[in-house]
C-alpha cells in the first residue's frame, strides 16, 4: 500500500496537481486498494488532523500579518530598521533583512513577510539603483526568517505532530534566526561594496529617536505576543488572537490606516491562505494515519538507525533528504508526513527533539527559496514583476549563505539550545 500511495502522489505531483489534492487522492487510492475502510474514514481522519488546539494559531497569525501590512505597521518597522542600520553603503539592502527579522517576530509566515515587507522594500531598492533580480532574491531569502524566528507556523506544526513543547521550540528558534539574519546582512554588505551599490542609502532616513517614536506601537507587538507566551500568561494559540486584536486596535484606532472597508479584503485573503494550509494539513494527516497503520514510521526509524552509524551521519542524511524534499513539497505537508518518522529516529540517536525540530524547519525553509516550487520566489517575483528565472543568479549566493548557517545549526546544538536551557531548565 505504501508503494502505491507514494507512486500515485509522485505521479500527481509531476502532473501539476495541487499538493493537498495529490496527497488526498494518493491516500484514497491506498485505502481503496488495500483496506476495507469505508470512505468516511477520509473525512474522519481529516477532521482529527485539524482537531488540535495549537493549529488554531495558524489562521490568526496569518490574519495578524495581513492586518499589519494594511495598518501601516510594516512600513513603520522598515523606517525603524533603516534608522538602526544607518548610512553605511548597502544600508537599504541590509534594512530588508532586519525588517524581515522584526516582522517575522509577529507574523509567523514567510509568505506574509514577503508581501508585507517586499511591497515596500523591492520598489525602494530598485529606485535606489539595485538590480530588480537582486532585490527580489534578497526579499525572498530574508522572508524565510518568518518561519524560523518565533512565532513560527512550521514550528507549531512540528510541535503538534511530534508532541514537542511549542514554547520550547519557539525560544529555540531565536538563535538560528539571529544567526541567519546576521549572515545574510554581512553577505549583503560585502556584495554591495563589491558591486558599488547603495552608496546613497542613508539619504532620507529618519533619526533613530524619531523612527522609534513612529514605530513604538509596532515594536511593542513582539513583546506583547512573545512576552505572553514565555511569561506563562498565554498559550501560543491565545497569543495569536492577542496579535490580531493588537494589530486591529493599532491599525484602526492609533495609526488610523485601516477602515471598515479594508477589513473584508483582509479577512478574505487571510481565510483563503489559511484554508490552503489547513487543507494540506488535513490531507497529510490522513496520509500519515495510513502510513502508521502500516508501521512505516517504526520500520523507517529502525532502518535509519541501522544504516547510519552516528548521530552526525544521521543529521547529514536528514539534511540531504529534506533539502531535496523541500524543493518539491510544501513545508507544512513535509512536516506532517516526515516529522513523526525522522524525529523518532533522532530520539533513538540521542538527539534533542527541540534541536532536531529547528534543524528540520530551517532546512525546509530553504525549500521556500529553491526552485521549482519555492513559494517565496513566486511571491517576490510577483511583487518585483520580473520572471522567476532572472532571480536565479543572485539567489544562489543567498542559498549558499543559508546552507552554511544550516550546517552550523546542525552541528553546534548550543546555537539552538542555549536560550532554551536558560529559560526552561
Amino acid at each position: 500500500m505504501t508503494a502505491l500511495m507514494l507512486g500515485v502522489m509522485l505521479a500527481l505531483f509531476v502532473a501539476g496537481v495541487p499538493i493537498a489534492v495529490a496527497v488526498g487522492l494518493a491516500s484514497v487510492a491506498g485505502m481503496a486498494g488495500f483496506t476495507q475502510f469505508p470512505l468516511i474514514v477520509v473525512a474522519q481522519q481529516a477532521f482529527i488532523g485539524l482537531d488540535r488546539f495549537p493549529l488554531a494559531a495558524v489562521p490568526f497569525f496569518i490574519l495578524a500579518g495581513n492586518l499589519m501590512e494594511v495598518g501601516g505597521i510594516s512600513r513603520r518597522l522598515i523606517e525603524f530598521a533603516r534608522a538602526i542600520v544607518g548610512g553605511v553603503q548597502g544600508a537599504l539592502a541590509t534594512t530588508c533583512v532586519l525588517a524581515c527579522m522584526i516582522f517575522a517576530a509577529i507574523s509567523g509566515s514567510s509568505v506574509a513577510t514577503t508581501f508585507a515587507i517586499g511591497a515596500i522594500m523591492i520598489p525602494a531598492l530598485v529606485k535606489r539603483g539595485y538590480p530588480a533580480p537582486f532585490a527580489a532574491a534578497l526579499q525572498a531569502a530574508s522572508a524565510e526568517l518568518g518561519v524560523i524566528i518565533p512565532p513560527s507556523i512550521p514550528l507549531i506544526l512540528y510541535g503538534v505532530t511530534t508532541q514537542t513543547s511549542v514554547p520550547e521550540l519557539f525560544i529555540a528558534g531565536i538563535g538560528p534566526g539571529l544567526l541567519i539574519g546576521a549572515v545574510l546582512s554581512l553577505t549583503v554588505l560585502a556584495w554591495c561594496r563589491l558591486k558599488g551599490w547603495g552608496r546613497g542609502d542613508g539619504e532620507g532616513r529618519l533619526k533613530p529617536l524619531a523612527a522609534l517614536r513612529e514605530a513604538a506601537f509596532a515594536l511593542m507587538m513582539p513583546a506583547v505576543v512573545l512576552g505572553g507566551i514565555y511569561g506563562g500568561v498565554t498559550t501560543p494559540t491565545e497569543a495569536s488572537v492577542v496579535a490580531v486584536v493588537y494589530a486591529l486596535v493599532v491599525g484602526m484606532a492609533i495609526h488610523r490606516e485601516i477602515s471598515w472597508h479594508d477589513l473584508y479584503p483582509v479577512f478574505r485573503r487571510s481565510a483563503i491562505t489559511s484554508s490552503v494550509i489547513l487543507f494540506i494539513i488535513a490531507m497529510a494527516s490522513l496520509f500519515s494515519y495510513l502510513l502508521n497503520r502500516q508501521g512505516v514510521p517504526d520500520a523507517a526509524a529502525g532502518w535509519i538507525v541501522a544504516t547510519f552509524d552516528t548521530p552526525a551521519l544521521y543529521l547529514l542524511g536528514v539534511n540531504l533528504l529534506l533539502f531535496v524534499v523541500g524543493m518539491f513539497v510544501e513545508t507544512s505537508a513535509s512536516i506532517i508526513i516526515l516529522a513523526p518518522i525522522l524525529a523518532e529516529a533522532a530520539v533513538r540517536f540521542g538527539i534533542d527533539p527541540v534541536h532536531f525540530g529547528t534543524v528540520m524547519v530551517v532546512n525546509l525553509a530553504l525549500g521556500m527559496i529553491t526552485p521549482p516550487f519555492g513559494v517565496n520566489l513566486f511571491a517576490a517575483a510577483q511583487v518585483a514583476r520580473i520572471p522567476l528565472e532572472r532571480m536565479m543568479a543572485p539567489l544562489v549566493v543567498f542559498i549558499a549563505a543559508v546552507l552554511a548557517c544550516l550546517m552550523a545549526i546542525t552541528y553546534l546544538p548550543w546555537i539552538t539550545l542555549a536560550l532554551r536551557d536558560v529559560a526552561f531548565r
